[in-house]
């Protein structure tokens, strides 16, 4: 059985950063995505992970400022998240497959993804 884990989310003040974890067990995955959703908009591609060459993809908004990095010992990937702006709060996902996926076309295109996390809550607040 697959299951994806998010933890790590919280209250976090403007500029703040918090260190998102995604526990993946049951699949040798090629990558970890993660996504996020807020309030009354479409889920966005934040971040993905190609585990076979290391290679890491972002989308625009959170360059310079978000780093994914993954522990194959924990099978785990990480979202580093720092200097947080008021766009940032929503729910964090992260999310595989069991076929190796382009992280370009899965940022833009979450519906392909088949397996996903509960997602962890991200707060950012003075």
């Amino acid at each position: 059985q697959v299951e994806l884990v998010e933890s790590g989310g919280g209250l976090v003040q403007p500029g703040g950063s918090l260190r998102l974890s995604c526990a993946v067990s049951g699949l040798d995955h090629y990558g970890v995505a993660w996504f996020r959703q807020a309030p009354g908009k479409e889920r966005e591609g934040v971040s993905c992970l190609s585990r076979g060459d290391g290679k890491t993809f972002y989308a625009d908004s959170v360059k310079g400022r978000f780093a994914i990095s993954g522990d194959d010992s924990k099978n785990t990937v990480y979202l580093q998240m720092s200097s947080l702006k008021a766009e940032d709060p929503a729910v964090y996902y992260c999310a595989t497959d069991e076929t190796p996926f382009p992280c370009q076309v899965v940022l833009t295109a979450p519906q392909s993804m088949d397996y996903w996390g509960k997602g962890t809550q991200v707060t950012v607040s003075s």
